[in-house]
């Protein structure tokens, strides 16, 4: 169980700014909550409170939580010096990837690269840094929620060692920009296409607030990350890389909302990320979902199932930026009825293990990933099919979900039981471009 406060917590209610309890001898307290873009601060609070009084439905997300943490804190901090490949620009602190769905043309007598979408390339995985950046953002997340809900340094002190190493070391940081992403041998050093390799930066910003307290995450470590923040907003908003992402029409651009908002957020640019939601009613709701709630640009890849969930994953973790910031994304629906509620429910159906998927899908579907979005999406919209849809999933299945931590979820038996927790992460399969 949750040992780690002393005195047992009831939660009688909230407000934005902050969460009001009551010890066991009827004290009040009042306590701020977390500085987090993405998350919900109220669902962290509440998921808090109710640990600390020993509500048994939240332990499974607990455990696993904490299972993770152990599993970081005995992590080498990654770093771009790691590779032993030189970027094309000649310095070890920049980023650098391969695109993934590029394949050497054995029959051409140059050896180009070829698009096979949704094939993966091995040759994309060796010496790259999008493995070991991916690494850094989703340990930093871990670890910060670990400390949040236990209070023990040893998570904020690794999670502090880690961000040190990529973000804030002279010897072992990178430079802040994406120059170098998905490139492709003999044709292009870097595409905009890269920067799908940054969208944890999302969660990285929330881990920076989580770290709020700790003693190991100091006043300078903070000063040094918003500076290397600032110099990578200016790059992400001004290059040519960074404007082709936005500019791109299907999860690229979606993506490339949220670390910008986020990224803003972080560096104080409220009006900039209020903007971004706001344009993405009729930028991305409005250009990316039907009115019967297909996503065309996805439909039409090889993992059609799998970018389709991704990009709504996409425009979710932005309505959920959006939240806290007083714009309602969730909401929004165009005249003619195109809304994040109806590409939910266009893929809803798809939650039955039975129920063929109608278009191309090169793996098996990832129904999981599915199921967090509608466990995630289903308070928003109780009027709607998305709760019933949970129940195409076994029972007890996304007890373990962290979702349970960071947002306000469904609530139904499919939630609470005592089973072991399973991991619950985005599939592996391959969602890279």
């Amino acid at each position: 169980m949750f040992h780690t406060l002393k005195w047992p917590l009831i939660v009688f209610g909230f407000c934005f700014q902050c969460v009001f309890a009551v010890r066991a001898d009827s004290t009040p307290i009042q306590a701020a909550l977390p500085k987090v873009v993405c998350a919900n601060p109220s669902a962290l609070a509440d998921a808090k409170a109710r640990l600390a009084a020993g509500d048994p439905s939240l332990q499974p997300a607990f455990d696993r939580l904490l299972a993770d943490a152990r599993e970081a804190l005995e992590i080498k901090p990654p770093s771009v010096m790691d590779k032993t490949r030189i970027p094309p620009g000649g310095d070890k602190h920049d980023y650098v990837s391969q695109a993934p769905y590029f394949w050497r043309d054995t029959n051409s007598p140059g050896g180009k690269y070829i698009r096979r979408d949704g094939e993966r390339n091995p040759e994309s995985r060796e010496d790259s840094d999008a493995g070991r950046f991916g690494t850094v953002c989703s340990s930093a997340q871990t670890l910060a929620l670990a400390f949040y809900f236990t209070g023990d340094e040893k998570y904020a002190a690794k999670a502090a060692e880690i961000l040190r190493v990529w973000f804030l070391n002279p010897a072992t940081k990178m430079n802040p920009n994406f120059n170098f992403g998905q490139g492709i041998p003999g044709e292009t050093e870097g595409r905009p296409s890269g920067l799908i390799g940054a969208r944890g930066l999302v969660e990285l910003v929330d881990a920076l607030g989580l770290l709020a307290g700790s003693k190991s995450w100091t006043p300078a470590d903070q000063s040094g990350m918003l500076v290397w923040m600032t110099q990578y907003f200016q790059w992400l908003t001004t290059s040519k890389i960074g404007l082709g992402e936005a500019h791109a029409a299907n999860n690229h651009g979606s993506f490339y909302d949220t670390q910008a908002a986020a990224i803003a957020m972080f560096i104080g640019k409220t009006d900039f990320a209020r903007k971004i939601v706001l344009d993405a009613r009729s930028v991305r709701v409005a250009r990316q979902i039907q009115p019967d709630g297909r996503q065309p640009l996805e439909l039409a890849r090889t993992k059609s199932f799998g970018y389709s969930v991704f990009n709504l994953r996409a425009l979710i973790n932005l309505a959920s930026i959006g939240q806290n910031i007083g714009v309602d994304l969730w909401h929004y629906q165009t005249p003619d009825g195109r809304s994040l509620l109806k590409g939910l429910e266009f893929m809803s159906p798809y939650a039955a293990a039975g129920k063929k998927w109608p278009y191309q899908q090169i793996y098996e579907p990832h129904r999981d990933d599915l199921g967090e979005l509608l466990l995630r999406a289903a308070p928003e919209f109780p009027e709607s099919h998305l709760t019933a849809a949970l129940e195409n999933f076994r029972a007890g299945q996304f007890a373990a979900s962290r979702g349970h931590l960071l947002f306000k979820t469904a609530r139904i038996a499919i939630g609470s039981t005592n089973a072991p927790g399973k991991r619950l992460t985005p599939s592996p399969e391959g969602i890279q471009e």
